[in-house]
């Protein structure tokens, strides 16, 4: 049965479920290297990492390869290759990559599906239309579950405004303050809260009303919608600054960097 397959892997799961913190961490030069053939492998399919100057793509590299040292990726149903192993963990990057020290603690296991599942980690029968999730408690507590035809579709369609591992990794930073609410609480200033979710329901309604090109998917709370636009952040940079400025800048400052121009200086961390 499949439910018993994942508990298997799952065993050495964490026991607290902290996502996203900063704190110390190895340093760069307790980092394992990369293997060789792994940069054309970034290189190739990994459209963010291209646009890094070179010293951010060595830093990039040196924390694909922290967090492959420090989380265990399997293929339920399917096989798991290198290709897919630096896409997850890129997923897994870019959304902090802006901040210095970030990692996602406790997150012990990526599970890849050869398909779309259910709610019960199934895939076959009907209403099978997730393609990622987080445990939330018991066996599947401190993993995230992807399928990874979608995963591998969101980098190799360049020109889309949707990525699901980005998608599942920034749900994982929202709940970095506690709550799953779309409201990134430690990286938006008490007095910048109203304006950004006055932004999203703003945003959402011109959704409903068919004025937008964001992902209608975005219209089911506040969370998803926060998934769904940092997916065209990172995807799309430059098109969701020509279409929606407002959002692109407080996404800037959320996630304190721009997608659309790499290298630019931003202010200092409070």
């Amino acid at each position: 049965m499949l439910i018993v397959s994942i508990i298997v892997l799952l065993v050495i799961g964490g026991l607290i479920w902290q996502y996203v913190r900063q704190g110390q961490s190895r340093s760069s030069k307790d980092v394992d290297p990369l293997p060789a053939t792994d940069s054309p492998l970034l290189h190739e399919h990994v459209a963010y990492y291209r646009s890094l100057p070179n010293d951010k793509k060595k830093l990039f590299e040196e924390r694909v390869s922290h967090f492959l040292q420090h989380t265990k990726i399997d293929g339920v149903g399917t096989t798991v290759d290198e290709v897919d192993k630096l896409l997850v963990a890129s997923s897994a990057v870019i959304p902090i990559f802006g901040f210095e020290g970030w990692y996602y603690y406790q997150l012990t296991n990526v599970l890849l599906y050869d398909d779309r599942f259910n709610e019960e980690y199934e895939t076959t029968g009907s209403n099978r239309s997730i393609l990622g999730m987080v445990g939330e408690g018991g066996a599947l507590q401190s993993t995230m579950v992807l399928s990874k035809p979608a995963l591998r579709d969101g980098f190799a369609n360049e020109n889309s405004k949707s990525n699901t591992g980005i998608h599942e990794f920034v749900h994982l930073l929202d709940k970095a303050d506690g709550s799953t609410d779309g409201l990134p609480e430690y990286l938006l200033g008490k007095t910048h809260i109203k304006p950004w979710v006055e932004l999203i329901h703003r945003s959402i309604r011109e959704i409903k009303e068919n004025q937008s090109d964001i992902n209608p998917y975005g219209i089911t709370n506040d969370a998803e919608f926060f998934a769904v636009v940092s997916e065209y952040f990172f995807k799309r940079p430059d098109l969701l600054e020509q279409k929606h400025p407002e959002l692109f800048a407080r996404l800037e400052e959320i996630f304190h960097q721009n997608p659309a121009t790499p290298d630019k200086e931003l202010p200092e961390q409070p």
